[in-house]
């Protein structure tokens, strides 16, 4: 008897009970470790595993557009999964973007490609097409760089946030303080 069975998911296998199996249409969530196990009448089994990988052509599985004030460092960020992995390029407009021109930098690392830019200026705003191509084909998707104000940014020491400062915020707190201990005082 010869047995093939899908070992990655526990229970959620294919298990065949001939010396073929046969998985037409397959799924890339079908990838994994499938075991073949051979007996008989004559000898212990005889098993062996065999990794099986699908490949599939990418798609853009995160992609997120990003704010940032002029002056500050912005990075837009692509995600693709696909086997054999991606390989990626960045766009704005018809021009193919590259590491070190107009102050920006490429990296790509396994299934993400981020675009940095240092110093962000007004020509830098709108929109940038992240494209993931391997063997098998190619995606692509629209990423914006927009501006926000300084005061909506992350507020930093001494910050402005609704118009109050903390040293304003620390003023109020010892003038109530302050009121509080003389009304205090003057009803003993």
């Amino acid at each position: 008897t010869i047995t093939l069975r899908f070992l990655q998911i526990e229970g959620q296998g294919f298990v065949s009970e001939d010396e073929y199996l046969e998985i037409s249409d397959i799924k890339r969530d079908q990838s994994g470790e499938y075991e073949c196990s051979a007996l008989n009448d004559v000898a212990a089994p005889d098993v062996r595993k065999v990794k099986i990988t699908v490949n599939y052509p990418p798609y853009i599985s995160k992609a997120k557009n990003m704010g940032v004030s002029v002056g500050q460092k912005g990075i837009l960020s692509c995600e693709a999964s696909a086997v054999p992995n991606a390989e990626f390029q960045w766009f704005r407009e018809d021009t193919r973007l590259a590491t070190g021109l107009d102050g920006v930098r490429i990296e790509n690392k396994g299934r993400i490609s981020t675009l940095t830019f240092f110093n962000v200026s007004e020509k830098d705003y709108g929109n940038y097409t992240c494209v993931a191509t391997n063997k098998l084909g190619n995606t692509n998707t629209s990423i914006t760089l927009y501006e926000i104000s300084p005061s909506s940014a992350v507020a930093g020491p001494g910050a402005v946030i609704d118009g109050v400062n903390s040293a304003s915020r620390a003023l109020a707190c010892l003038w109530l303080s302050g009121t509080l201990f003389a009304h205090f005082f003057i009803k003993f």
